[in-house]
């Protein structure tokens, strides 16, 4: 059973999940029972803000399954968001977790090219892209100028 915290909020297999952290937003795939699929760098053994940051100089991680409360480490969790920005529509739930969990296991990583809002988008809509990534590069060209 879920967590009192997250038992309200009515997930569904292939809701995309974020979790808002201090530099930038994570995310996972609901599967169901409490479970979160989310790409994340392999670096330590469990779900921190640290892991996250230091995990941008790798280049491997893994695509694995934790809970609800792991995943979220206490914070916030917004549910489909990325269908108010996404012009494509999303996949059937179904759909998106079975992508999900087809992926599992290590993967490739790069915090530019592919990270966890790339799997995330790949599995709900299709597209392997990232508006966190974009909204970087976007800041860096301004800064240029």
């Amino acid at each position: 059973p879920l967590p009192l915290l997250f038992a309200f909020h009515g997930f569904k297999r292939g809701d995309l999940l974020e979790v808002p952290r201090t530099l930038f937003t994570h995310f996972g795939i609901y599967l169901g029972d409490g479970r979160v699929a989310h790409l994340i760098p392999d670096i330590l053994p469990m779900v921190t803000n640290n892991r996250l940051l230091l995990g941008v100089i790798t280049k491997v991680a893994s695509v694995r399954v934790d809970s609800v409360a792991d995943f979220a480490y206490g914070s916030d969790i917004l549910i489909n968001h990325m269908d108010k920005v996404c012009r494509q529509p999303p996949l059937d739930g179904d759909e998106v977790a079975r992508r999900a969990e087809k992926l599992l296991g290590s993967v490739t990583y790069s915090l530019l090219w592919y990270n966890c809002e790339h799997y995330v988008m790949y599995c709900r809509y299709g597209m392997a892209i990232s508006y966190q990534t974009y909204q970087l590069f976007a800041f860096l060209l301004k800064q240029k100028t």
